[in-house]
């Protein structure tokens, strides 16, 4: 499904614009606007990512999917190794890179928020004036502004569902939000609502999610994708008989605030969804 002619809101497991793909390493643009860029990436072995740098205006993230990847962060260059279902996050001007020093194969997400044109940088037009600069005198922010989040890690909110929220609005300068979700067997989910602010992208890790989006509805097998953009109503649901697990990536930060009232208060969604930007259809 594709929404103007333009973004595609539907991905299945393997699909996506491939901009690289040789023996060594597979970059894949899954979802793209200005809030927020994710692109799948496979590294092989020995596979090393770009010199040390900082983003000046932005937030990089890494969420592992599979395998082992090598974070370098910080002024001191400090070496943090990430496992599947470990979440790193570099807010602006936080000195990172990475690289798979690891024997195997490293499957990661990469998320840019905001988007500051990454994508069309690793498109091959170096000519666009990307947010990538080299380590400022003295080493740039603090290694303890950075996101280290390793698997089952995070603030866990628990009601209907369960949310682990790995990273929020209380960091990365608020540009990002990256959490799981355990949808229980016949769990509804939220009803069909939209973000003014913010753009939402979520990725099947376990079971199978339905999703509607858009005004067209799936069901997601692991490894599928579904991106809301702002405005555009979405839902999801677990009618099977199986826990369902997902990951959201939402760009800005906002809606696991929302979703803390929610499960703290227990009221009801419409009336506390505005204060967040977040809007139930029909309510």
């Amino acid at each position: 499904m594709e929404l103007d002619g333009h973004r595609q809101l539907l991905l299945g497991p393997g699909e996506g614009e491939t901009v690289v793909d040789r023996p060594g390493r597979t970059l894949r643009i899954l979802a793209e606007l200005d809030q927020v860029i994710v692109s799948w990436f496979r590294y092989e072995p020995g596979e090393i990512g770009p010199e040390p740098h900082i983003h000046r205006h932005h937030t990089d993230a890494f969420y592992v999917l599979e395998g082992e990847l090598e974070l370098t962060l910080g002024p001191e260059l400090q070496t943090t190794r990430a496992e599947a279902g470990t979440l790193v996050a570099a807010p602006p001007n936080l000195v990172h890179t990475f690289r798979n020093t690891s024997s195997g194969t490293a499957i990661f997400l990469n998320i840019h928020a905001p988007s500051m044109g990454f994508g069309d940088l690793i498109r091959g037009r170096t000519d666009t004036g990307f947010d990538q600069h080299e380590p400022p005198p003295g080493g740039g922010r603090s290694l303890a502004d950075a996101v280290l989040s390793g698997p089952g890690e995070g603030e866990r909110l628990t009601g209907l569902s369960t949310t682990i929220v790995k990273a929020g609005g209380h960091d990365c300068d608020g540009q990002l939000a990256v959490y799981e979700t355990v949808l229980p067997p016949g769990n509804a989910g939220p009803p069909l609502h939209v973000h003014r602010r913010t753009a939402e992208a979520f990725l099947v890790l376990e079971g199978t999610l339905e999703v509607t989006v858009g005004g067209e509805r799936a069901l997601l097998e692991p490894g599928a994708f579904a991106f809301a953009p702002p405005g555009v109503a979405h839902a999801f649901s677990n009618g099977g008989d199986t826990d369902v697990r997902s990951l959201t990536i939402g760009g800005p930060a906002g809606v696991e605030s929302f979703i803390r009232e929610a499960v703290g208060t227990n009221g009801p969604l419409a009336r506390l969804g505005p204060a967040y930007g977040t809007y139930v259809q029909g309510s």
